[in-house]
Parts: C-alpha cells; sequence; structure tokens
C-alpha cells in the first residue's frame, strides 16, 4: 500500500435506530417546525411529525406492509416522501426512491430488483408503475398509492393518515442498528444499476461522523431539493435532519434553488459543482447590473478577497494593502443578498468543483469546500476541518473513516459507514468489500503528507491515449467548464487516439443571456452555428489548454446547441456523465472530429 489516512476513533451514535432518533426529537424539540414548504402551506413540527408517521405506517400495515418488505417511493421534494420514508422505516420495511426522471424500463427494473411489493407516488407517475407493474413477466406490485396533487396544511399521504397509529416506541425497539433501512441505486454509469443496502447502523454512524466535522450548531436549517434517490440528499437533508431536529424546507424545483437559498437562509447546503457555478454567474450577473460606482466597489471588494483566499491558501499572511481594501460590511451584505448569511458550513461534491468558484465563496465568506463520499460509504469519507481547507484537495476523513491507496492508486475506505453490500449481488458484493472490511471505491486518489485526499478520477474512466499516457478526463473537464459560464458540459475524448478532443454543450441560461446581449432571439440550434458565438467558445477552450499539460490539452472541439437532461442518455439523474452512451451515439462525430471533417481546430 503506497499510503494510509485516518480520522481517529469513531464517535459512538446517539440512537441505535433512525426511529428511535425521530422519537428522541419530538421530545427535544416538539414544538420546532420539522418540515415545511417555501410557501408556508406545510409546517408540520416535530411533534406533530411523529403523530403523522404512526398513523401511515399503521395505514401502510392495514395494505401488508410487514418487517423486511420494499416500498417504492417515487415522487419530488415534498414532505411526503420524508412521512412515508420514515413510516416504512418504523415498521423495519425497506423503503426506497426512485429517480423521477427513470423511463420505464430503468422502473421496472427496479422494481424487479427490489422485490417491491407496494409503491407510493404523486399522481404524475401512477400511470408509469401501474403500465410496468402489469407487463407479462415483469415487476408485480400489488398496489400503488397515489398522494394528492397539492400538499395540504395537513398532509394526507396517499390516504393513509387516518389509519390507527402504531406504537412507534415499541415498534423502534423491535429493530436495531443491523436492520436494513433503504436501498440506493447506484448511477448506472458502468451498467445497470446496483442496489445499494444500507443499514440504520451505516446512516446513524454517518451523521455521527460528519458531525464531528460538520457542526449543525442548536437549530439547524435545510433545504431538501436534490433527487431522494440520491444518497447525499437523503443523508444531508433527511436523516441529520432528524438527528439534530432541524428545520427542513422541501424545493420542488432544483432550478429554483437560487430563490430557495434566499427565502431559507440555511446553516448548511450542499451541491453538485454546476450548481455552485450558476450560483456564482448569477450573483455575478446581478452585481454586473449594478449603478457604475457600486458595481466597482463590489467587483474591487471581491477582488482583494480572491488575493486574500489565494494567499491564505499559500501560507501566507495577507499583506495590509489586500487587507485594507477588504470591506467587511459589503461582504456581509452580499451573502445576505444571496441566501447565505446564516450558512455555517457549505460544500461541494459528485464531481471536481472548479477552484476559481471554490475560491470565489470564500472571497464572500462562504465557506464552501469539496468533500468525498459515494453510495457505499453512506455519503460519508472525507470533508476539510472548518478553518482548514485545502482548495483542490477533498479533505481529511471523518472520525471513524480509514483511507488507504492501494499500489496501483485505488482510494480503499473502511469504517462503519462502508455499507453491507449489493442487493442480490453477492458476487460483486464480495468483488467490492474485501474480508478485511475495505471497500474498494474504483477512485483513483492520492493522500497528501497530511492526510488530504486528492481524487483524480475514475479508475475505469481514466483515458490511456495511442502514446500510453494516462489523463484524468474529469480533470480536463473540469477546465474546459471553467473557462466560460457558456459551457454546460464538456466531453473529452482520447482513449487510444494520438490526442484529445472534445465534445462540448452549451449551458441554455447563459446561452440566452448572451443572445439577448447580441440582441438575437434565444433559438439554441440556430446559436450554436453563428460563428461570433463558435468563436467565443473556441477561444474558452485555449484559455483552458493554458492549464492542461501538452498531452492533455484539447486539438479540436465540436459544439453541440442541444440540452443533455438529468437521467438522459448523456447523463445519470446525479448528472454524472454517461460515458458509454455517449461515444456510441456520438461515434461518428469524434470520427469526423479526428478526421478534421467537423468541429472547430483549437490549436
Amino acid at each position: 500500500m503506497r499510503s494510509t489516512s485516518s480520522g481517529g476513533a469513531s464517535p459512538r451514535p446517539s440512537h441505535e435506530t433512525l426511529c428511535a432518533a425521530l422519537l428522541d426529537a419530538a421530545c427535544r424539540h416538539p414544538r420546532r417546525v420539522a418540515f415545511t414548504t417555501l410557501d408556508g402551506t406545510i409546517a408540520l413540527t416535530w411533534s406533530r411529525v411523529v403523530e403523522v408517521v404512526a398513523r401511515v405506517a399503521g395505514g401502510l400495515m392495514r395494505h401488508g406492509v410487514r418487517r423486511g418488505d420494499t416500498v417504492a417511493l417515487m415522487m419530488g421534494n415534498r414532505p411526503e416522501f420524508a412521512l412515508a420514508d420514515l413510516a416504512a422505516a418504523s415498521l423495519g420495511a425497506v423503503p426506497f426512491s426512485i429517480y423521477n426522471t427513470s423511463s420505464p424500463e430503468q422502473v421496472e427494473y427496479l422494481l424487479a430488483d427490489s422485490g417491491a411489493r407496494i409503491a407510493l407516488c404523486e399522481p404524475r407517475y401512477a400511470g408509469v408503475l401501474d403500465a410496468v407493474s402489469r407487463r407479462p413477466g415483469g415487476a408485480r406490485l400489488e398496489q400503488v398509492l397515489v398522494l394528492g396533487e397539492r400538499p395540504g396544511a395537513d398532509p394526507d399521504v396517499a390516504g393513509l393518515r387516518d389509519a390507527p397509529p402504531i406504537d412507534l416506541r415499541r415498534a423502534a425497539s423491535r429493530l436495531g442498528p443491523d436492520a436494513l433501512l433503504t436501498l440506493v441505486y447506484t448511477s448506472g454509469t458502468t451498467g445497470p444499476p446496483k442496489g445499494v443496502e444500507v443499514t440504520h447502523g451505516n446512516v446513524l454512524a454517518t451523521v455521527a461522523s460528519m458531525s464531528g466535522a460538520i457542526p449543525q450548531g442548536d437549530h439547524p436549517r435545510l433545504i431538501s431539493w436534490l433527487p431522494a434517490a440520491h444518497m447525499a440528499e437523503r443523508v444531508a437533508n433527511h436523516y441529520t435532519a432528524v438527528v439534530h431536529a432541524a428545520t427542513v424546507t422541501f424545493c420542488p424545483d432544483p432550478g429554483a434553488i437560487g430563490d430557495a437559498l434566499g427565502a431559507v437562509r440555511p446553516t448548511w447546503f450542499f451541491g453538485v459543482p454546476r450548481v455552485w457555478e450558476k450560483l456564482e454567474a448569477r450573483l455575478r450577473t446581478s452585481w454586473d447590473r449594478l449603478p457604475g460606482p457600486e458595481r466597482e466597489r463590489v467587483a474591487a471588494t471581491i477582488a482583494s478577497a480572491e488575493e486574500a483566499v489565494h494567499l491564505r491558501q499559500a501560507g501566507k499572511e495577507v499583506p495590509p494593502e489586500p487587507a485594507a481594501k477588504l470591506d467587511h460590511d459589503l461582504l456581509a451584505r452580499l451573502r445576505a443578498e444571496a441566501g447565505l448569511d446564516r450558512i455555517g458550513a457549505a460544500h461541494v461534491g459528485s464531481a471536481p468543483c472548479p477552484q476559481e468558484t471554490i475560491v470565489f465563496f470564500q472571497a464572500l465568506g462562504v465557506p464552501l469546500s469539496e468533500l468525498w463520499g459515494m453510495s457505499e460509504t453512506t455519503a460519508n469519507g472525507t470533508v476539510s476541518p472548518a478553518g482548514a481547507v485545502r482548495i483542490g484537495t477533498a479533505g481529511l476523513p471523518t472520525p471513524g473513516v480509514e483511507l488507504r491507496i492501494a499500489d496501483d492508486g485505488e482510494l480503499l475506505v473502511r469504517g462503519p459507514s462502508v455499507v453491507r453490500g449489493y442487493r442480490n449481488r453477492p458476487s460483486e458484493t464480495a468483488a467490492a468489500i474485501d474480508e478485511d472490511g475495505w471497500l474498494h471505491t474504483g477512485d483513483i486518489g492520492w493522500l497528501d503528507e497530511d492526510g488530504y485526499l486528492t481524487i483524480v478520477d475514475r479508475k475505469k474512466e481514466l483515458i490511456i491515449n495511442a502514446h500510453g499516457k494516462n489523463m484524468s478526463p474529469v480533470a480536463i473537464e473540469a477546465a474546459l467548464t471553467a473557462s466560460s459560464p457558456l459551457i454546460g458540459r464538456a466531453v473529452a475524448i482520447g482513449d487510444r487516439r494520438p490526442y484529445n478532443v472534445a465534445i462540448v454543450v452549451l449551458d441554455p441560461d447563459h446561452l440566452r443571456g448572451w443572445a439577448a446581449e447580441q440582441g438575437l432571439p434565444p433559438d439554441p440550434d440556430g446559436l450554436a452555428e453563428r460563428e461570433d458565438l463558435l468563436e467565443t467558445v473556441r477561444a474558452a477552450i485555449v484559455r483552458a489548454n493554458t492549464r492542461l499539460s501538452r498531452v492533455e490539452q484539447i486539438k479540436r472541439v465540436a459544439v453541440l446547441g442541444e440540452e443533455w437532461a438529468p437521467g438522459g442518455p448523456e447523463l445519470t439523474p446525479t448528472m454524472k456523465l454517461r460515458r458509454t452512451p455517449i461515444a456510441q451515439r456520438y461515434g461518428a462525430l469524434i470520427d469526423d472530429l479526428y478526421a478534421r471533417r467537423a468541429g472547430l481546430e483549437v490549436e
């Protein structure tokens, strides 16, 4: 083994099951609002949550749900999801979430693999669940329970609320930390999704571990906005909320997260890189519209603050001149305008984030840093300690987590957050988790002398060109997307090829903004063919190349005007690239790039 790092002793969770944590939250903070909507239509206290969960659990029992049964959930970010999730878990059943963007074929696969007997869903998904459960030889749901179209002030979860309540305390006493809590299906980038089996003990160990690195304060305020099938969403905004009796606001439209931040002013916020990039662009655009003197004042303050961040990252003191230019009152006002003035912790994960974006938010006074985790570690792994962020790294292992770098560079992880395995896949479980409890993550990484982790790329996704040079496509793509807000997605291609080319997908929001500046109609397909826009993109790729080694640089690029949606052919629901389908779908275009029949010549 090359190197190891440890977050120290595993903290002892305060409860053995999530159900016990729920009862404790209601005991400690009965009148605190637990689940609410952005418009305030629903505002359930923790004591009311316990009452509703007990009745919904009773309703599920009436429909035949018993311990060990799997319950499928297909709905957006709304309080009813959390209520149904907790109710099923209280029975010892196994609730799991289906990505709302899943195709009928994907839904059928998940239902069959999970063995779900019953499903709860919003009306818009009832048709697909009914249809796939009736296909000959397919998954067989016994019942599909449908929620109301709109949340009511006192939500009735699919007609279950009026059932006789179960005794939650008695039900919780029948469960232990080894009881299965949920399934989380992997993104399916390398094959059919695998059902990751997560226990109550995994979840509570993760919350205890992360709480040691991410203090939650006396009254956490969180926003539930990522898909509930995403492990990070469940940990950060559902399970953490229960343990810490937080107030969770449900945001049903991920595109409205910028407005939601202003309304909620959360104490902890987690997002994927693209979300933070869009937030940065939104802030900079709003500041560009300020009157001249005010705009110049903001620009000068941000520039000085960014200079100070760079100096601190280099281990240097901030000299008097930049320090004197830091207008702390103005920075505080800007944070408040963005809804980030109460942030105690802010994190980005799932993919590398451009360092410029992290520097920007650090300069603003938002403690943004990268963390690392995966479904198989219950989203737990590494995070930077407050005040000791090393930009470009994923931080240090959290308490109870051990890291090890294998001889081939693969990251191995061990600790109580590592799950018990994959559903129905004993051979793949044995291949992933060895006899000593080390999870083989499939990520390539390295540890610095202080134990900070840097992730290079996925082991199976490295580009090895025709000359045998190993490269990280993720690092190349991060440089491309950071070079211009017009570039929404970038795919680096070069495996077994003499040099690298790229496919670039334009960001629709910034494309419309660019069109408005030029006095043009917002037609993405037409705009992508304009020579002035293509030259703007080409110049951005040239800038990106200056940050890459010679062998990593992009020689030719194709620009697409179409939009890639999460859950579509090109992106997983968590917005990871589906590289094999992309290579197949755009195979002819890629061949034309290398034959110089298509695309832009970058150099």
